[in-house]
């Protein structure tokens, strides 16, 4: 029997530092997140690390939190329902870190009769980090504890036609009433070096502005390749003035060059050139979390106008909207039916 594994990124149980502090404590210490010689990743977050980030990032989580719980975790659960509604295959979903674990989903599928799985990440493109985390940690959970079950991973969609008219019709849902000077497109950021890593060819990825539009078969690992072309293909299904929009890279960590332009800057640049109506999409994520709707939503309205900026809105994720449940439904009964997967 078929079923389907959906996995996002996952949240603390609440808005606390003692709640807070073993879900960094996870996040952080997966090794393709800090991607170090494990007794240095243990120096670096046991030994520094968790001693303050858990009581900052716990204010950072109480000011999005929802009475129903973790924003992320809610537009999760909604989401999975709305697409279980769809489709006649039993779903689960999981989370990479945190209680609602991927061991917990796999078990619930197992439980249900389930001996091959559709698993999801809910990342649009291929990081290190944050796709490819997800699949790893489910093999593993697979190859120790359900060895029976058969798994295949749906592809990275960061181009998918159908993806890309998806969230084109958001982001033009949440432009209806804004008139913008420029769209930011700002995605997670991750270190340079993990491009290269990522890298089958050990030679390819030089993010040295030309790399990424020489065709390679280093794109279906690259992160940085994958979200410019998400910009172009949505730039182009929306007909956008080229000049009025740009892409960067949110959330870096000191020590370590992340992928330019980093968005904080960006919110000063362009304020300072004199943009004053600002639209800012995330599509790194397929449902807002802390980094959307506090860094984002949040400070980073707050950064643009102390700049000189007059206007600002967040475009809210795709979430739970009609047209990507009935997307992501689509892709699974596809599946069900004859094993194709979104190109």
């Amino acid at each position: 029997m078929k079923g389907v594994l959906l996995v996002n990124l996952g949240s603390p149980d609440g808005p606390t530092a003692k709640e807070v502090k073993p879900y960094l404590d996870e996040f952080l210490m997966d090794e393709r997140v800090i991607d170090v010689p494990k007794w240095l990743r243990n120096l670096l977050v046991r030994g520094i690390i968790l001693q303050t980030r858990p009581k900052k990032s716990a204010k950072a989580y109480a000011k999005i939190w929802w009475e129903e719980g973790s924003p992320l975790i809610v537009i999760s659960e909604r989401f999975a329902s709305k697409v279980q509604q769809q489709t006649d295959l039993p779903l689960a979903l999981g989370m990479r870190y945190g209680s609602m674990s991927i061991k917990k989903a796999l078990k619930e599928l197992k439980e249900k009769g389930v001996n091959e799985i559709l698993l999801v990440p809910l990342y649009p493109h291929y990081a290190m980090s944050s796709y490819e985390t997800v699949v790893v940690k489910t093999m593993q959970e697979q190859q120790a504890n359900f060895p029976e079950i058969k798994i295949t991973t749906l592809p990275a969609f960061y181009k998918n036609a159908d993806y890309i008219r998806v969230l084109s019709e958001r982001i033009s849902t949440g432009l209806k009433d804004f008139e913008y000077d420029h769209i930011l497109f700002s995605y997670h950021g991750i270190p340079e070096r993990h491009i290269r890593k990522s890298d089958p060819t050990k030679f390819h990825c030089k993010i040295d502005g030309s790399c990424c539009q020489t065709n390679s078969v280093a794109h279906y690992t690259c992160y940085r390749h994958q979200c410019y072309d998400t910009t172009e293909l949505v730039k182009a299904e929306l007909n956008l003035d080229d000049r009025k929009v740009s892409t960067s890279f949110q959330s870096r960590l000191a020590g370590d060059p992340w992928l330019k332009p980093y968005t904080d800057f960006e919110f000063e640049r362009l304020a300072k050139e004199g943009i004053k109506r600002l639209a800012v999409i995330t599509p790194a994520f397929v449902s807002d979390c802390l980094e959307t709707l506090e860094e984002i939503a949040m400070e980073g309205k707050e950064q643009f106008i102390e700049a000189g900026g007059q206007d600002y809105i967040h475009i809210p994720c795709l979430n739970e909207s009609d047209s990507w449940v009935a997307l992501m439904a689509e892709w699974i009964n596809n599946w069900h039916k004859s094993e194709a997967l979104p190109a």
